[in-house]
């Protein structure tokens, strides 16, 4: 697999936030939002803590191509492996 260019990322936060993403860090990774988020997937409320500890550090970045919006938008090759979380 490719090595991810971090330093592309110029906001600090979400460069942090998908580090620790990546590496699955997952208590890292959730300190970066509120306590009780709320998800949908396709309309359908989903619990965003379930799926970080599902997916974290499994389902990630393959390359990143593109950064925008001061930072906060990240684009690339991403492997999901799977689809959807069952509740």
């Amino acid at each position: 697999m490719k090595k991810i260019d971090y330093s592309i990322i110029s906001n600090p936060t979400v460069k942090a936030a998908l580090e620790a993403w990546q590496n699955g860090g997952t208590s890292t990774f959730l300190s970066y939002f509120i306590a009780n988020p709320e998800m949908t997937d396709d309309g359908n409320p989903r619990d965003f803590r379930r799926l970080v500890k599902e997916a974290c550090g499994h389902e990630k970045f393959l390359e990143i191509d593109n950064v925008g919006s001061v930072g906060r938008d990240v684009f690339g090759k991403f492997n999901a492996g799977k689809w959807g979380f069952s509740e």
